[in-house]
């Protein structure tokens, strides 16, 4: 390809024919040391070992740059060591193809040849070449060209943090900064013939975010996880039967697209509530509670022999303490259940039913990530996500019940910005319809939608997928768990990160 100055640009795998031009770019970038210049042999050697990780740029058919690298196991290597340990004394005895991080050992580029950014290019190749191999991280040994300009004043320590706050400007380390890499730490006697860094340098490293360590297959987290949402219809069913009935129509649905999980509403069992409409509201909803546990155990049995995850909307439950809470059970598809009690409850659920918040705050482990469970009015409280989100959240799930446009409206858009500034995906299932005969559930409003973060990755409206409003249906959603991490190392912008720590915190008291 051609760059913006009308040069022929090419990036590709070094060739031992490229020597002659190799030898006359190192006598530029290093006149008069002619001990750090590469030998034919050696570079014959490299080629052999590990071609895959030499590379180098030409412009116009001559070789102008070149970034070489060996893969070491770093555990038997370790944080202090020197680049004639790394080498092998230029034999590179180091390096093992089994090992687990890319050592960049070389990048130059002729000094005529500076200023196009080649050396960016070869630092994105490999990148690349890291994610490409599985390899969980690059690392080098950066040299510091203009410490010994500072050495009388500045310690080496001191000296990398003004080259951070952009108060020096050194061209190795300011440049390794720029590219993604942080240090490590200081490193001494690494390089006997830098004269300039005092024999000094930095232990850089670039973290892949895809590793992904050998696992059994089976056990292998997935990275496209599929959602199945259900935008249930209110409807009078003459018993329990006829409820479990509609439920297994939907996890029959969902599951037959592969799903890995499905998501069902807020109290989307209160038809069962029609019999004890002559009863007041509050023991009404306790008559509810007596069908959670035997609908649980339905919900259990469906999720292993559909395999699939099931969340369960929300149900009734009257604790230990004869209180009345609202609880959202995990079934898993393996046969574990996780529990989540809803924390915060609404003005309505406290006078009309008498309920009382839960206090357990975690995320939960599925094969698919780490998730999150809260349920319709906890999603305004954005503290209770952001504590789920520290603990490692990828996809928050939010069964809601909303009778009105307006409460829908407040649901919705808090949603939405839990999905912005958590970095994570936010999924929520609601009710339509009407529900005759049954006091204080007669009405309801939903459109069900999958959310995500704002960033060039996602939609640029941070909507995934969503329903048409107030009709029954099903949402299959995929969500790209890999985008989150790209998003959480690479984004515009780094909303969890970036937080002041030193201003203020969020922590969850001890009971």
């Amino acid at each position: 390809m051609k760059d913006d100055t009308g040069l022929m640009v090419s990036l590709r795998n070094l060739e031992l024919n490229d020597y002659l031009d190799l030898k006359e770019a190192m006598n530029e970038v290093y006149p008069g040391s002619s001990n750090m210049h590469w030998e034919k042999d050696e570079i014959a050697t490299l080629l052999k070992l590990f071609p895959e990780g030499q590379l180098c740029v030409e412009m116009n058919n001559t070789v102008v740059a070149c970034a070489l690298s060996v893969i070491v196991d770093y555990k038997k290597l370790g944080d202090k060591h020197t680049y004639g340990q790394v080498t092998g004394d230029s034999s590179f005895s180091n390096h093992n193809p089994n090992g687990d991080v890319l050592y960049g050992i070389e990048v130059f580029v002729h000094p005529d040849y500076r200023g196009l950014r080649l050396a960016r290019r070869l630092y994105d190749a490999r990148k690349e070449l890291c994610e490409s191999l599985n390899l969980r991280a690059i690392v080098a040994g950066g040299r510091m060209p203009l410490y010994k300009k500072y050495a009388n004043e500045l310690s080496p320590r001191e000296y990398i943090n003004k080259v951070e706050k952009k108060e020096i400007y050194d061209p190795v380390l300011t440049f390794q900064m720029s590219n993604g890499f942080h240090v490590k730490k200081i490193l001494k006697n690494y390089l006997s013939a830098d004269a300039q860094s005092l024999e000094y340098a930095t232990l850089l490293q670039w973290h892949n975010i895809y590793y992904e360590k050998e696992e059994n297959p089976m056990n292998v987290p997935k990275t496209t996880v599929r959602l199945g949402l259900v935008q249930w219809q209110m409807r009078s069913h003459p018993d329990f039967d006829s409820l479990v009935e509609q439920i297994e129509f939907f996890v029959d649905a969902v599951s037959d697209y592969s799903s890995d999980f499905i998501l069902f509403p807020e109290l989307f069992n209160a038809p069962l509530m029609a019999p004890y409409n002559n009863m007041g509201a509050a023991e009404a909803m306790r008559k509810l509670s007596e069908y959670t546990l035997p609908l649980l155990e339905k919900f259990k049995t469906f999720a292993i022999s559909y395999n699939i995850n099931i969340i369960t909307g929300s149900m009734p439950v009257v604790n230990e303490s004869d209180n009345l809470q609202n609880v959202s059970y995990l079934c898993h598809r393996n046969g574990e259940v996780d529990e989540y009690r809803k924390i915060h409850i609404t003005p309505n659920e406290r006078q009309t039913w008498g309920m009382v918040g839960g206090d357990r705050i975690k995320v939960f482990d599925t094969d698919c990530g780490k998730v999150g469970i809260v349920v319709c009015y906890d999603v305004q409280f954005p503290e209770l996500i952001r504590l789920l989100a520290d603990q490692g959240m990828s996809i928050l799930f939010v069964p809601f019940l909303t009778d009105t446009q307006n409460g829908y409206v407040r649901v919705r858009n808090c949603a939405m910005a839990r999905a912005v500034e958590n970095e994570c995906y936010v999924a929520m299932a609601g009710c339509v319809g009407n529900l005759p005969k049954v006091n204080n559930m007669d009405i309801q409003y939903a459109q069900s939608a999958v959310f995500t973060p704002s960033d060039f990755a996602f939609p640029t409206n941070s909507v995934k997928a969503e329903t048409t409003p107030n009709t029954e249906m099903t949402l299959i959603v995929d969500v790209d768990l890999d985008l989150l991490k790209e998003l959480h190392n690479h984004g515009s912008v780094h909303t969890m990160t970036d937080r002041r720590n030193d201003l203020y915190d969020l922590r969850l008291k001890e009971k």
